[in-house]
């Protein structure tokens, strides 16, 4: 059996934080239900990184697995009426639209609550539903850009390098997943359904929990140096650095210890929790310059026989082919009808005694919309009604 087994979600979003969230219940056992436009989410029809696939663009592929698709015209009454039916048997709807929409489609939370009164209803959105910057597009480099967190790192006076993934995208999916566990939590005890508002702003503003702790209680400003510095608030060396070879990444070492492997005196008198911070581009600076006579490899066995903290830094390629990730089973493997062999992270948590599981991959448009009716309560005859009259699209 699997932890959220027999729940079911209506997974109304687009793009990757809601989609992403919903692939995480669905990976634990919960029937997600992928409502899309009888064309198709949008991100089946865009790439990223030009990666498209025979059917399904992979971007889409990577985040609708273990989901079911309804391709339905929620601007057609029909339409909308057929999504009614199964809100009555659903425990959570998750949408990601702008601000408004929802109550436009007819799939706002107070209509939903009065037909089902216990549903769990996730909206999420950039900002906030409220507010002067309700309307802005919630994307994932702007809020990277408005977070902050650009700022702690790199060098003073070059321009902020944002994360090499999507990261506000990846935080809100994890917040909103969260949010879904804890309101069923609370249903469980008290029967009552509610709604859970999740923005990104919020969601990377939440995980800097120490960094905006130390400017506004510590009164500590972000100080980004001379030197490619990794975090404005941990001490030097901390940083990527080249090596004969390659790069490595060296976490906060002991400076006197640094300078005998080094064989470098300038680090000698030197204390960690003064100098690491008023002398972090000469430390930088010395250390890059060492660091740079030998390969990647003979330094991290160095550091490691010392206790140091050091590691390697990865392409990919890399990441792929080391031991620990093949070891956790990190990435998982499946068949999928169109697409063949898709290889992809798994679920992240191990339950002894629910684990995660992979039932299907991601569905092609309106795979699931006949199966899903007739569980419903619909009949072919009225299936096929709503069909020729363009409310919804039976990919089957």
């Amino acid at each position: 059996m699997n932890i959220l087994q027999d729940y079911r979600v209506l997974d109304c979003s687009i793009a990757m934080a809601g989609p992403f969230a919903a692939q995480r219940l669905g990976d634990l056992g919960a029937d997600v239900v992928k409502v899309e436009p009888i064309t198709g989410e949008w991100q089946r029809h865009v790439s990223a990184g030009g990666a498209k696939g025979n059917q399904i663009n992979v971007s889409f592929l990577s985040l609708n697995r273990n989901k079911r698709s309804l391709a339905v015209n929620l601007k057609n009454d029909k339409g909308r009426q057929a999504l009614y039916e199964l809100v009555k048997t659903a425990d959570v709807f998750l949408q990601n639209y702008r601000p408004g929409v929802a109550k436009r489609l007819g799939v706002d939370y107070e209509t939903l609550a009065a037909i089902n009164p216990k549903i769990i209803y996730v909206s999420m959105s950039g900002y906030g539903e409220t507010g002067p910057y309700k309307d802005r597009p919630g994307q994932d480099l702007l809020l990277q850009g408005m977070s902050g967190a650009m700022l702690s790192a790199g060098r003073e006076g070059e321009a902020p390098l944002p994360a090499g993934q999507f990261l506000v995208d990846a935080i809100t999916a994890y917040t909103a997943f969260e949010g879904v566990v804890l309101a069923l939590l609370h249903r469980e005890r008290t029967g009552e359904g509610q709604k859970v508002e999740i923005n990104m702003l919020d969601a990377i503003t939440a995980i800097q929990m120490q960094e905006l702790t130390v400017f506004a209680k510590g009164k500590k400003p972000q100080t980004r140096s001379a030197e490619p510095h990794a975090h404005s608030y941990i001490r030097a060396p901390y940083g990527s650095f080249k090596t004969e070879d390659g790069y490595i990444i060296l976490a906060t070492p002991q400076l006197k210890l640094l300078g005998k492997i080094f064989d470098e005196p300038i680090f000698a008198d030197m204390e960690e929790e003064i100098d690491g911070w008023t002398q972090r581009d000469l430390i930088f600076s010395t250390t890059s310059k060492h660091l740079l006579k030998k390969p990647s490899a003979e330094w991290l066995r160095i550091f490691e026989e010392n206790g140091i903290w050091a590691g390697p830094v990865y392409g990919y390629a890399e990441l792929l082919e080391d031991e620990q990730i093949k070891h956790n089973g990190t990435m998982v493997e499946y068949e999928h009808p169109t697409e063949g062999k898709v290889t992809s992270p798994g679920f992240p948590i191990r339950f002894s005694k629910t684990p995660s599981e992979i039932k299907m991959g991601a569905p092609l448009t309106g795979q699931h919309t006949r199966e899903l009716l007739l569980d419903a309560g619909f009949d072919e005859a009225q299936i096929e009604g709503l069909i020729a009259e363009g409310a919804i699209l039976a990919g089957d």
